[in-house]
């Protein structure tokens, strides 16, 4: 699982159970449009996300609408699942390979 995507994943995780739109994720991940939807379509696609276009009129709101994203119930446990397994990976490499990813001594 890629940086990008766990810090995706992060972020949806501070209230599971919370809408967030596209660029409010973004900002959270602090990671770039370009990089956060493409992971909010894998994501959807593989069933760990619901989506939801908000129903205003842009030319009232002044701004296009939003998609809103949110995980499902399954997707909850997916993602707490993968960002375990990609934390001890992390870790297990650290303690491999102590003067790469941030570890002590090189």
């Amino acid at each position: 699982m890629t940086l990008p995507t766990q810090l995706v994943l992060r972020a949806l995780l501070e209230k599971p159970t919370q809408e967030r739109y596209g660029l409010e994720l973004c900002a959270m991940a602090e990671l770039q449009s370009g990089t956060v939807h493409p992971i909010l379509a894998r994501l959807e696609a593989a069933g760990w996300l619901e989506s939801r276009w908000e129903d205003v009129d842009p030319s009232e709101r002044g701004r296009p609408r939003r998609r809103y994203y949110r995980l499902s119930p399954d997707g909850v446990e997916h993602a707490r699942d993968a960002l375990a397994r990609a934390t001890a990976s992390s870790a297990a490499l650290r303690a491999l390979r102590p003067g790469l990813a941030g570890g002590a001594g090189a």
